[in-house]
């Protein structure tokens, strides 16, 4: 009975989320939406760090949709005077803020059943389901792609482990606004969409290839 309770004090904004899954789902790149985000942090400890702000586009029939976007800005929680060099973001400050619960409740409605991109991808989305369960709600249902471990399906980079900045030196990618995070997820939307450019050059790539590691068949 406890469970049937606890299942049912989930928030509206929740409710809906789970519904989208439900209907059924592209099955080709193009006709996806892919939300293509990033999040600027006090650190990189997952369990004691905060997202001080989140970033998102959208990418939908191969084009990025500037009219489609995602920027908040969190009121924070700690303070890390080290990183603020890389990420420009004050505890004060003139950028207006809002409290992490609204931040994501606002970044789940714009995502919806989307499939999320992101570099290192596993600490953007971990960062959001940590931030959840203090919501005390479960984590994202979405697929996800990083765009690091997408390059090493190129031929020949199935070795290879490099940061944001080379990748976009190696595809011609002008880095305005790095480290900021509506920034970052703008130059990652375009180096997805530039890998996977040249991943149909060198083969036949179908949406389920997207998802797949190294330890499986198909587009390795």
């Amino acid at each position: 009975m406890f469970n049937w309770f606890k299942k049912n004090t989930h928030p509206e904004f929740w409710k809906n989320y789970l519904k989208k899954f439900k209907t059924k789902q592209p099955k080709t790149i193009e006709a996806t939406r892919f939300v293509v985000f990033d999040t600027e942090t006090t650190g990189l400890n997952t369990t004691t760090d905060r997202i001080l702000s989140i970033g998102s586009i959208s990418i939908f029939e191969n084009e990025i949709h500037i009219s489609d976007t995602f920027e908040r800005y969190l009121i924070q929680q700690a303070f890390n005077a080290e990183t603020v060099e890389i990420h420009g973001i004050l505890k004060g400050g003139n950028i207006e803020k809002i409290s992490e619960e609204k931040a994501i409740e606002q970044f789940i409605n714009y995502v919806g059943n989307s499939v999320l991109v992101a570099h290192h991808a596993a600490f953007d989305i971990e960062m959001i389901n940590i931030a959840l369960k203090r919501m005390s709600l479960p984590k994202l249902k979405n697929k996800s792609i990083d765009t690091g471990i997408l390059y090493k399906k190129l031929d020949g980079k199935k070795d290879n482990h490099f940061n944001l900045d080379v990748l976009c030196k190696e595809f011609l990618i002008p880095m305005h606004d790095r480290h900021t995070a509506s920034g970052d997820a703008y130059i990652t939307a375009l180096l997805f969409l530039k890998i996977i450019s040249k991943l149909k050059i060198q083969r036949t790539v179908h949406f389920s290839d997207l998802f797949r590691t190294s330890s499986n068949k198909g587009l390795m």
